[in-house]
């Protein structure tokens, strides 16, 4: 979740850093949740001013080689609904470290959706962007098809999807409002499958 973001110049990740990534996958993360309950309690009444998908985002911003890694929807610092995308703007296939990460950002209660892009510099973000990018570059389907199986299986609104290790496994964890309650799936990067996910699995 990005909160201030004051970086705008290309990306020139030293290896130390682009192998962060690669020592995640190694680890494998715990099955516990994935999001924070208080943050989640307080953006679920704005999503539905949003007035487009997480899918349709991710679509706009796949041009080109770009590509988007995760994304999400969030409240920013004004506390108002935003919708984010993390990319990879020479595309999965060339790695962290040579490559540009990016995060898109917008107000998606307005059309069209004219986010800004910030290009990341610090440690935490890199580290993050560049983990998100090494697990989809397991996979064939982009991001927004992936979104898109998900929101087909189940009902309610998809609102994050953020790429991780589980059981040594590249997943993708897929978050869904359906009311007042969030439910939370895992898709098989490599088959694009729903896979068993969270405590006692």
């Amino acid at each position: 979740m990005i909160r201030q973001n004051p970086f705008h110049r290309p990306l020139r990740v030293g290896i130390a850093i682009a192998s962060i990534a690669v020592s995640l996958l190694a680890i494998g993360s715990a099955t516990a949740k994935s999001y924070d309950d208080a943050e989640v309690a307080a953006l679920l009444p704005a999503l539905e001013q949003s007035r487009l998908s997480l899918a349709d985002g991710v679509r706009q911003l796949a041009k080109g080689e770009e590509s988007a890694v995760s994304a999400k929807f969030e409240l920013n610092d004004d506390k108002q609904l935003s919708l984010s995308v993390y990319t990879a703007e020479k595309g999965l296939a060339v790695d962290a470290e040579h490559n540009v990460l990016k995060e898109f950002a917008g107000d998606p209660r307005q059309l069209p959706w004219k986010p800004e892009a910030e290009v990341f510099k610090d440690i935490p973000h890199v580290a993050r962007a560049s983990e998100h990018l090494t697990l989809m570059s397991q996979t064939r389907m982009p991001l927004a098809q992936l979104i898109g199986t998900a929101q087909k299986e189940h009902k309610g609104r998809v609102f994050s999807a953020i790429p991780a290790v589980e059981d040594g496994r590249g997943v993708l964890v897929v978050l869904i409002a359906a009311g007042d309650k969030v439910e939370e799936f895992a898709y098989d990067l490599r088959t694009g499958r729903q896979v068993a996910h969270g405590p006692g699995k």
